[in-house]
């Protein structure tokens, strides 16, 4: 077996069902939420949809519309725990968070006021347009 087909079957689920979504399998238009922020499908998930109050295992990168990243996880063997509207994440990304299903992948871009947060890491401006991409890692 060669070294490709080899490290081929170590990639985790999220990244396999990112590259079916790219080959065409599961695109998705951008559409806009009831609260303002823009978001679209990369790649579907499966199983049930999260809720409101259960916890859940989440990658996620933050970046600036220029593509600067501000934080991210994705690469990393350790998710997240976050209880969807315990009031852990940004309002953008709680509202995100319901009804993603495991291994779903999620773009999206919040103003302003809906990423406002309680204190602000030095590299982020209080007043910028944010695009998230979430993983749904896992429910638990």
């Amino acid at each position: 077996m060669s070294q490709a087909t080899t490290t081929r079957f170590k990639l985790p689920f999220y990244l396999l069902a990112l590259l079916a979504s790219l080959s065409g399998c599961s695109t998705g238009r951008t559409k806009k939420a009831p609260s303002g922020f823009e978001y679209r499908i990369l790649a579907k998930g499966h199983g049930p949809g999260a809720k409101v109050g259960q916890e859940i295992l989440l990658l996620e990168t933050t970046r600036y519309r220029n593509g600067t990243v501000l934080y991210s996880n994705e690469q990393s063997a350790n998710p997240v725990k976050v209880l969807i509207g315990g009031n852990q994440a940004t309002q953008a990304v709680d509202e995100a968070l319901v009804g993603m299903k495991t291994g779903e992948i999620k773009e999206i871009t919040a103003p302003p006021h809906l990423v406002k947060r309680s204190g602000y890491p030095p590299n982020v401006s209080p007043d910028s347009t944010l695009v998230i991409k979430l993983i749904l890692h896992k429910i638990l």
